[in-house]
């Protein structure tokens, strides 16, 4: 099973490609609802979390106040970094069991949406990644009109993540969503008939042979690990 990162940046479209794939019956995870999910009242990540901001950062009903964490952590480097140790391992292991289903189901391929694909390191585990893009222009134009926010607030969210630019360099295929839908719509269908190539048939006989899929599986993910994380990250990329 060929497993594929996606991610972008903030208003390029990451959750429209997402949208495309899943009306192709493609299965998606995605690490946003994951990233609730693991934070749910009960859950270890709240219990963490609460220990360690408060109970101050729940709501009436006992679940997350986003908003409140997001303003606690907004201009605290150390907190920050604490919250993403408590809810990233979690999420990478949510991430690790809904692959593990998909591959059980005898799915040939299965895409895993990141926004941090890149920033997190996750894009070294994936067989193929696929960055949505547009330029930094229409992402700001988009991002405003969104959001309904002044050029200056537009700005300093972009900015205070990695370029698009810069992710562009870590992908196998770019997806332009520079243009109009039915356009982005066309990229996504020609992604997937390459995609689908590149995963080929041995799904079927890893399927049928599971102690072969396994040693094939720890292999091929290990090569990719070091190939990717030797790369320089500089390499030509493919466009759709």
């Amino acid at each position: 099973m060929l497993v594929v990162g996606l991610t972008g940046g903030i208003a390029t479209g990451k959750s429209t490609v997402s949208g495309l794939l899943k009306s192709r019956q493609i299965p998606v995870i995605d690490a946003d609802i994951l990233a609730r999910e693991v934070v749910q009242p009960g859950t270890k990540g709240l219990t963490q979390i609460v220990a360690y901001f408060g109970s101050e950062v729940l709501l009436p009903d006992g679940t997350l106040d986003r908003k409140r964490v997001g303003a606690i952590i907004f201009n605290n480097e150390v907190k920050r970094k604490k919250l993403n140790s408590i809810v990233h391992p979690a999420v990478s292991c949510a991430i690790l069991w809904n692959v593990f289903w998909c591959w059980l189901r005898g799915e040939k391929l299965c895409v895993v949406d990141v926004p941090l694909l890149i920033e997190g390191g996750l894009w070294k585990w994936m067989g193929k990644v696929v960055v949505v893009y547009c330029s930094a222009d229409i992402q700001l134009q988009r991002l405003m009109t969104r959001d309904n926010s002044s050029r200056e607030d537009a700005s300093a969210r972009l900015s205070s993540q990695l370029p698009i630019a810069q992710k562009v360099d870590y992908a196998d295929f770019v997806l332009d969503n520079s243009g109009s839908l039915q356009d982005l719509e066309q990229q996504v269908r020609s992604c997937l008939v390459k995609l689908e190539r590149t995963a080929g048939w041995s799904w079927r006989l890893s399927w049928l042979f599971p102690p072969f899929a396994l040693v094939s599986a720890l292999w091929t993910l290990g090569w990719r690990f070091a190939k990717r994380s030797r790369r320089q990250s500089r390499r030509p990329v493919e466009g759709i």
